[in-house]
């Protein structure tokens, strides 16, 4: 299944249901400009890049990853990435417990054809139920670093 999402395109290539809920693996393909809203969350989360750059905000300050460096997250951490690049980036990224993300993704997420590369029209996020299913799934949505 692929999902968009805030201007990501995210694969599963590997269901939480599949492994017993020990992780999950999805690509994302981030369009430039685009990213993750400033969230924390309950589960451990790692991300590797397999294309293009990314700018991870960690330890309060936005740190900048390209092809095989990877960034992993512990539980409560204040994080987002995004795409600084003028071309699409790509990563994969694992969570565990691989539920809650796999769920929150879903959920807000818009489904698309699988493995689609191109980027469907961005429109006006719908933030309170972005917040809430965030909320049932353990992730906190914060306002933006300044």
């Amino acid at each position: 299944m692929t999902v968009h999402f805030l201007g990501n395109l995210l694969t599963f290539h590997i269901r939480s249901a599949a492994t017993d809920d020990r992780f999950t693996l999805i690509e994302n393909r981030t369009a430039p400009g685009q990213g993750s809203p400033m969230h924390r969350q309950a589960d451990d989360e790692a991300f590797y890049v397999l294309e293009g750059e990314y700018e991870f905000f960690l330890d309060g300050a936005w740190q900048r990853k390209g092809p095989g460096e990877a960034v992993h997250i512990v539980p409560g951490t204040v994080h987002a990435f995004r795409n600084p690049g003028k071309t699409d980036a790509r990563m994969l990224i694992i969570n565990s417990p691989g539920s809650l993300h796999e769920a929150f993704f879903v959920d807000v997420g818009e489904k698309t054809d699988l493995y689609q590369a191109s980027f469907p029209p961005m429109t006006q996020p719908d933030v309170p139920a972005i917040v809430a299913s965030g909320l049932r799934n353990r992730i906190e949505i914060l306002p933006p670093a300044a």
